[in-house]
């Protein structure tokens, strides 16, 4: 019964956090009226496996390690707004570049694992989500719990991440955002490239700090 409660608190607390917006909204908001379909929800899947990342890491004490290794801590910041400021280049430097869509099996097999890689990548590049699954996972965890415990808030992150960034990709991904991203693809794109740019350097700048 306690287990149950448990999970219950940390779904019920993590779904609401999930709908937040951040770099991971804006990329899967982007590939799929930028891309396709099949590319929002193979990043929705990223993100996905992401949530269960930071979920494992919570449950094996990630936290109780970053503030005892603090170095690493501020390794993880760096790299992470490094990984988003190159995110936020690449997609600055295409802004005025036209569509190009791939429509071969081979090219839209290679779109959807590197969609994916980048839903993933995207997700574990903010090292303060580990610690905020970390701190959910304290204010809720019992004292002692069964390894279909843990297992079982693994897949249900995994299912709370996946199936809000799969709603997100298959509302982007329909006719009507599609023709207003096709109409102003320069000037979204540079605001989506600046968020994502800026977001990397908001995160260099406080591990800079710290």
């Amino acid at each position: 019964m306690k287990e149950l409660v448990a999970l219950a608190g940390i779904v019920g607390v993590m779904s609401v956090g999930v709908v937040s917006p951040g770099p991971s909204f804006v990329m899967v908001a982007r590939m799929s009226v930028a891309g396709s379909r099949s590319q929002g929800v193979a990043a929705a899947l990223g993100m996905g496996l992401g949530g269960m990342v930071f979920a494992i890491m919570a449950l094996l004490g990630m936290q109780a390690v970053l503030i005892a290794v603090p170095t690493l801590y501020f390794a993880l910041k760096l790299c992470g707004g490094l990984y988003l400021c190159y995110l936020g280049f690449l997609i600055l430097r295409g802004a005025s570049e036209p569509l190009a869509i791939n429509v071969t099996p081979a090219g839209a097999s290679r779109q959807f694992a590197r969609s994916l890689w980048r839903g993933l990548a995207t997700q574990l590049s903010n090292p303060k989500t580990s610690i905020v699954y970390a701190s959910v996972f304290a204010a809720f965890l019992p004292q002692s719990y069964s390894l279909g415990f843990g297992i079982g808030v693994a897949l249900a992150l995994f299912a709370v991440e996946t199936s809000w960034y799969t709603f997100v990709a298959l509302l982007l991904s329909s006719e009507a955002p599609r023709k207003v991203y096709l109409g102003c693809k320069t000037w979204i794109d540079r605001v989506a490239g600046a968020l994502l740019f800026g977001l990397g350097v908001r995160l260099i700048v406080t591990a800079l700090d710290e």
